[in-house]
């Protein structure tokens, strides 16, 4: 799958109001996240990795204890086995790059 578009990716909702399009790689995986309003992502840690870039919306990002509001344009670098968790503050699309690849998310 060198060329895809990504409408061709199959969705799934990992948690209530969080929808993921993905692809797994051998060494990362890539995902496109639609999100519901009001949508929360609980506390959670994990030892991936992950590079988060929202592209639309208003998405209010705790990370380590701290919380910023995170806007069009924003990354979040997210080292391993960080605390982080979230809030959409309105319908929101964020871009998440994890290394290693996420093999809960196959």
């Amino acid at each position: 799958m060198p060329f895809t578009q990504l409408e061709d990716i199959p969705s799934k909702e990992m948690i209530p109001g969080f929808v993921a399009k993905m692809i797994h790689m051998e060494g990362m995986t890539f995902s496109h996240w639609t999100i519901k309003a009001g949508a929360k992502l609980p506390e959670h840690q994990h030892t991936h990795e992950q590079l988060s870039y929202l592209t639309e919306g208003t998405f209010e990002f705790t990370l380590e204890g701290k919380t910023e509001l995170i806007t069009p344009g924003k990354l979040v670098v997210i080292p391993s086995n960080a605390v982080h968790s979230g809030n959409a503050i309105t319908d929101c699309t964020i871009v998440d790059i994890f290394q290693p690849v996420r093999e809960d998310y196959k």
